[in-house]
Formats: structure tokens, C-alpha cells, sequence
């Protein structure tokens, strides 16, 4: 099958097995249509097949009822199939490129570049709101947050519902989120916890935010947990990247507040010896980290979270 079925039929139903949008590779879906009308919410996980948290997340989304739902839940646990076999940090194995950078993709492009274009073409379209699962890749430790398109209000507002402290204003394109806004979709990309690692409190964590963007979205009556009362923070992200290869000695942990110039850390030579010292441009805390000793070139060392203005 390299379709998905019909999202409403208007008859209670779980339709789940395997899509071959691209003829070779099998992506696991559900499709589960409640009694009742309402909207239909995509949930994709595994773009980066080592984010653990994020796919045992939606693997148990596969097991709601159509009784329990208003509307349709569509499931993609692990889009990065081989990936996930692979326990690779970020990239699709078959053409060495990061899925969530290839947006909106290419149907002429290379794995990574036509599965994202099948996903803007025959998937985005259909739905009325998409979350894109992360949970911090094996190499990168983070405090948890969502991202949302910046200057979408409806995704902000999905943001804010999922109920995790801090909310990013994203930019850029080759995101999931950016090219479902593109086409009309409210869309939001929770992190929750790191280096691959997965556990009952942060599965729990994860899944809390789905049940109330549910909830937000008139998909599941209450109640449903509430999020945390500690209040919002609404930041924008500034991202350095390693200026060499080397040997990574960050200087700060995440949570932890930063001031600019202020030192993040250091690329060194086995030897000790220090290629660059990278300074904060933007005064803020660390959202998350690279916690590998290894570094490449062009590869983003951290996430420094700033107040959005205005």
C-alpha cells in the first residue's frame, strides 16, 4: 500500500499495517476513526529513528480505541525505518541525510528528499493538525520544549496546550513543521528527554501532551493531566554550529543560564590543545546539548533559549 485510506468514512474503525510510499520501505501506520465527527490529528515519530522517548510514545497511541475518539488519530510511529533498525543519530541511512531537513522535499530527490515530498503531498493535506514526536537523538541531552512555526497562531496555540515550560518560535525551512504550515497545518514539535533514553516518567510526560492537544482540539473529553503550573516561557532558539572537527568540552549543562560572550565551550585536539572557544551571542539558557566527546564540523553544538520579543 502506498496510500494511506480514507481518513473519514463516518463509521467507528482501526485500520493499521504497513505503507510503501517510496515501493521498498514499510512504514507501520494507524488509522483510528472515532463514532463521532471531528478533526483529524497526525502524529509522526521516529524522523530521527534513535529518539526512543518519541516512538514508544506513539506506539502506544496505536492501541486508542474509536469508542475513547471524536474525529481520526493517524499514527506513523517510525518514519525513519531503517534508521531506527540502525540506532543512527539523525540521518537516513539510505542516502546519509537528515529527514527533518529535507522539507518539503523532491519527488525526483533522494529517499529522504521523496519521502518528505509524499509526506507534503499525499499526508499534510488531508489532516487538520500534526505533531511531529522528538526526544533528543542519542548524542544530545535537553531540557524539554516544544517547537512551533514562528507567526502561526495556531500552532502556538498547540504548543502551549501539549503543556511542556518552554515554547520555541522556529524559523527556517526543510522542518516538518514549517512545510505542514506551509500548507495550512497547525503543527508542533515536542522534545522530551535525551540521548536516546526512554522511561515510564518520560513516556508518561510525552503522552500527557498528546492526550491534551486532544483534549484542546475536542478529540478526547476530560479530564486529562494538567500541565506543570510553573508558567510558559516563549523563546526563540539560537543555534552555534562546531567551526572544526574535534574534541567537544561543552562548558555549560542545560537549564543553565548564559550570558553573552559568555564561554559554551571548547573544540580541542586530543592533545589538549584548544581549536576554538565558543562564546554565547545571545543571553539566555541552554535548551539542550551535544554530550558527545566527538564533533564535526558544521554539526550544532546547542540551543541557546532567548525571550521572543514583543
Amino acid at each position: 500500500m502506498n496510500k494511506l485510506p480514507p481518513l473519514r468514512t463516518g463509521k467507528p474503525r482501526v485500520e493499521q499495517g504497513y505503507l510503501q510510499p517510496l515501493g521498498g520501505l514499510g512504514i507501520p501506520f494507524s488509522l483510528i476513526e472515532g463514532a463521532a465527527p471531528g478533526p483529524c490529528l497526525l502524529v509522526t515519530a521516529g524522523v530521527h529513528g534513535s529518539e526512543y522517548c518519541s516512538i514508544e510514545t506513539a506506539v502506544r497511541l496505536l492501541k486508542r480505541k474509536p469508542e475513547e475518539i471524536k474525529g481520526t488519530l493517524v499514527v506513523l510511529p517510525i518514519l525513519n525505518v531503517q534508521g531506527f533498525r540502525q540506532r543512527s543519530i539523525y540521518i537516513m541511512p539510505e542516502d546519509g541525510k537528515n529527514l527533518n531537513r529535507m522539507f518539503p522535499g523532491d519527488p525526483d530527490g533522494s529517499t529522504s528528499e521523496r519521502l518528505a515530498h509524499w509526506l507534503v503531498t499525499e499526508v499534510y493535506p488531508q489532516v487538520d493538525a500534526y505533531l511531529d514526536l522528538h526526544g533528543g537523538d542519542l548524542d544530545e541531552s535537553l531540557a524539554p520544549f516544544t517547537l512551533f512555526p514562528s507567526g502561526c497562531e495556531r500552532s502556538r496555540a498547540l504548543a502551549t496546550a501539549f503543556g511542556l515550560p518552554v515554547v520555541v518560535a522556529a524559523g527556517g525551512e526543510g522542518y516538518t513543521i514549517n512545510a505542514a504550515y506551509r500548507v495550512g497545518v497547525p503543527s508542533i514539535l515536542p522534545e522530551v528527554s535525551g540521548n536516546g533514553l526512554w522511561g515510564e516518567d518520560t513516556v508518561e510526560e510525552m503522552t500527557a501532551g498528546v492526550e491534551r492537544v486532544m483534549h484542546h482540539l475536542g478529540m478526547i473529553a476530560g479530564p486529562v493531566k494538567q500541565a506543570p503550573e510553573d508558567g510558559l516561557q516563549v523563546v526563540t532558539m539560537w543555534v552555534p554550529s562546531a567551526p572544526c572537527d574535534g574534541l567537544w568540552y561543552a562548558a555549560k549543562e542545560v537549564s543553565e543560564p548564559v550570558a553573552v560572550g559568555e564561554v559554551l565551550g571548547e573544540i580541542r585536539d586530543v592533545f589538549g590543545s584548544v581549536f576554538a572557544t565558543v562564546r554565547s551571542e545571545k543571553e539566555g539558557f541552554i535548551l539542550y546539548r551535544l554530550t558527545s566527546l566527538a564533533v564535526n564540523k558544521g554539526e550544532a553544538l546547542l540551543g541557546v533559549g532567548t525571550p521572543l520579543a514583543g
